[in-house]
């Protein structure tokens, strides 16, 4: 029985947090025996935002090698550069035409994003139809995406059933993949915030690549609370994002954490946790060093990734044009 397909990518805003380890990159790694995945570093989407040309190049390259050394495997798994398969843009143009302008401008990142921009640009607004391409190109049935990105997959969902119902069945309906592990990570200065790094308190967030010392310093900044227990309770969200972060990094369960500090002050936890978490990360931080530098595997794995997304998704594409009308080439 064939496997099933996974979808997923990130765009190149340089270096990642922690969150985006625990959260995806983490969980990527093991769909890969179970599912034929599909990791994509989005550019396509990350010019919905102004980008310095080389820094975009520098960050695109920087996430690829980041995917190698958390584990992902190109033998696996198809890794690859959005911008490198241009049916990713082509689709999106057609699936604008089965999308509603009421639709898009309900979309909550639309709003939150243009509330804070003086000028909203055509592909912020088009953003999620591009992503719904990304989608549907492949003949996805899961998306491994946290709650945050649900309305994005229900409009996914809403394209594909809307063109279904016109031309006959011909994209697959994704579904959200709930990851098996790892808390949605939040702010180490803002716990009612999601961990990110366009946060503009740098201690609110760790990079995978932060320095050992960085990243010490960081989660011995981070918030607690003033109550003094040790409990993993959602009165104490501080500790509880803490205490998340420890279990990621660890093989102990959240009630096992509480039991080990129980009676104990925050400084020792947070002193322990550092360690986990640097211990956690070295071999990542050592990993990625030696692939950035080899240019030239770099290159091989996006270039064969792209050949490999290219051939899956010219084949969509031309039922596509063909269901909707179009001269073949």
């Amino acid at each position: 029985m064939d496997k099933k397909i996974v979808y997923s990518g990130i765009q190149p805003s340089g270096s990642l947090t922690i969150g985006n380890y625990i959260g995806a990159l983490k969980n990527f790694i093991g769909l890969q025996d179970e599912y034929n995945c599909l990791y994509c570093i989005v550019d396509l989407h990350a010019i919905t935002a102004p980008q310095e040309p080389k820094d975009l190049r520098k960050n695109t390259l920087d996430v690829l090698a980041l995917y190698l050394a958390c584990g992902l495997d190109p033998e696996k798994s198809i890794i690859y550069i959005q911008s490198h398969v241009p049916e990713h843009a082509e689709l999106a143009w057609v699936l604008n035409t089965y999308t509603s302008y009421g639709q898009l401008g309900r979309m909550t990142q639309f709003k939150e994003k243009s509330q804070k921009s003086k000028e909203v640009l055509a592909g912020i607004f088009n953003y999620p139809v591009l992503m719904a391409a990304d989608i549907l190109l492949y003949g996805t049935h899961l998306v491994p995406v946290g709650e945050d990105q649900r309305q994005h997959i229900e409009l996914t969902r809403d394209i594909a059933e809307r063109f279904n119902r016109r031309y006959s069945d011909t994209f697959e309906v994704p579904d959200i993949l709930a990851p098996k592990v790892g808390a949605r990570i939040m702010s180490l200065q803002d716990p009612a915030h999601k961990m990110s790094k366009s946060d503009e308190n740098s201690d609110g967030f760790i990079l995978i690549l932060d320095s050992e010392k960085d990243t010490e310093k960081k989660i011995k900044r981070a918030v607690t609370d003033s109550l003094g227990t040790f409990a993993y309770s959602d009165d104490q969200p501080g500790l509880k994002n803490l205490i998340d972060i420890y279990c990621a990094f660890s093989t102990l369960s959240a009630d096992e954490v509480v039991a080990k500090y129980e009676g104990q002050g925050y400084g020792a936890f947070k002193s322990d946790l550092a360690q986990v978490v640097n211990d956690g990360l070295r071999p990542i931080r050592e990993r990625f060093k030696t692939i950035r530098d080899d240019k030239a595997y770099l290159e091989s794995v996006y270039t064969e990734g792209a050949a490999r997304a290219s051939r899956m998704a010219q084949k969509m594409l031309r039922k596509v044009y063909k269901k909707v009308g179009f001269i073949p080439r």
